[in-house]
């Protein structure tokens, strides 16, 4: 789409001065959702969407990266003549280093020194280790993914991608396709899940894939609870199958108070916070003001989501 005029941008579900202004930043013109905005910047979450559109709006801006909520509330099929974005990669590189904050704290066995009240020698730490010369999978090698390559790469470890295609991901040793993902569970050393969250997901690191893993193996989970079956996982940490697993997201979510996982020595549990508030809205604001002039020149968005993949 071509303008001859600055597009229409309204803001919602409420005023918001710091997006009206990232709307202006990308050559677009703040208004309300009733004054035929050619496009609408959203900030809320799906349940307050409003249920009609006006014919003007083309493209509609998510503030997730992750979109299946929306996909569950009927939200982006109730709109097929609109274009939608989510907010994939603007929250890429605060995901991945948390992903490496965990990954180096399992490995360094951090979880044992922090919890000990006394001087332990490192020998009663069998399982500690190093990410040097280690070889980390990397499930789900979108926005997350990229940003993690580079960071495992400065400190000597290599990375082993899949993605759904199997397009090599610069920077990673081999690229493998969702289909040939069956070979990845014994050839890395680490594991760090950041695909998106879909009904062909569900459980995909389960007993099968634990079973197949290095007893020094570190799972880390930055995308959704609902791709690591939580039993098996419980299963895999009792029996020692695995080192340790470091999760930002869970399944059931919020964990609740007394679940097992809490309770396992080898596990590091943090609440959904690899991309806080206070680091997620600024940048959400800059993806606004990225995909806005876009909009404007009539470029390509960022973030197109397929509504065939649920992404």
């Amino acid at each position: 789409m071509t303008f001859t005029r600055p597009p229409r941008i309204a803001v919602g579900p409420d005023p918001d001065e710091l997006f009206d202004r990232a709307v202006v930043r990308g050559g677009g013109v703040p208004c309300r959702l009733d004054e035929q905005p050619d496009a609408l910047v959203w900030t809320g979450g799906p349940a307050g969407f409003p249920e009609l559109l006006p014919e003007s709006v083309r493209w509609v801006q998510l503030p997730a990266a992750g979109v299946e909520e929306w996909f569950a509330a009927g939200t982006v099929k109730a709109h097929p003549q609109v274009t939608w974005t989510s907010a994939a990669g603007a929250y890429a590189a605060t995901v991945a280093e948390h992903a490496l904050a965990l990954l180096l704290a399992g490995v360094r066995a951090l979880p044992a020194h922090l919890a000990a009240s006394s001087w332990t020698p490192t020998e009663f730490y069998p399982k500690l280790g190093t990410l040097r010369g280690a070889v980390v999978g990397i499930i789900g090698a979108g926005g997350i993914g990229r940003a993690l390559i580079p960071m495992l790469a400065g400190i000597g470890a290599q990375s082993l991608a899949v993605t759904r295609a199997g397009r090599p991901v610069p920077g990673a040793a081999e690229t493998l396709p969702v289909d040939r993902i069956d070979e990845l569970w014994s050839a890395a050393d680490h594991f760090v899940v950041a695909a998106p969250a879909t009904a062909k997901t569900v459980r995909l690191v389960g007993a099968r894939q634990f079973a197949a893993m290095k007893p020094t193996a570190w799972v880390i989970n930055v995308a959704r609870g609902s791709l690591v079956d939580t039993d098996a996982l419980v299963d895999a940490l009792s029996t020692g199958a695995i080192a340790g697993a470091g999760l930002d997201v869970t399944d059931p979510e919020p964990l609740p108070d007394g679940h097992p996982l809490w309770s396992l020595p080898n596990v590091i549990i943090t609440p959904h916070d690899s991309n806080p508030p206070a680091l997620r809205v600024p940048a959400f604001a800059e993806h606004v003001v990225e995909n806005v002039t876009r909009f404007a020149s009539g470029a390509e968005l960022a973030a197109i989501i397929d509504s065939s993949a649920g992404y």
